[in-house]
């Protein structure tokens, strides 16, 4: 957890065109309610690099795994979610034909 609390601490934007210097930006202050984190954000991560930085292959590789599995993630949650809506809903068709099943009797 400390290494992926480090590498996110070095996340920053991609310097401008005509920027022959990588700058440090603070981070934004979070928003509330924070949106979600999309694999696209993820891949399109730059890092600064320093004199004895970090290697920037090995960081998008890193960062498409992560997107890889952010998307797995997003994906299956949806599917929870709609297998939920479907779930509940049988749930009240079955409740009110038992009502009404009872009630008449």
């Amino acid at each position: 957890m400390a290494t992926m609390r480090n590498l996110i601490r070095r996340l920053k934007h991609r310097p401008g065109p005509n920027s022959g210097v990588t700058h440090h930006h603070k981070p934004a202050p979070p928003t509330h309610p924070r949106l979600p984190l999309r694999p696209g954000e993820v891949r399109d991560r730059y890092f600064s690099i320093r004199r004895q930085g970090l290697d920037p292959v090995e960081i998008r590789d890193f960062l498409h795994r992560v997107a890889d599995e952010l998307t797995t993630a997003q994906t299956a949650l949806v599917a929870v979610r709609e297998e939920n809506v479907r779930i509940k809903n049988a749930l009240r068709e079955w409740q009110s034909a038992q009502a009404a099943r009872h009630h008449y009797r």
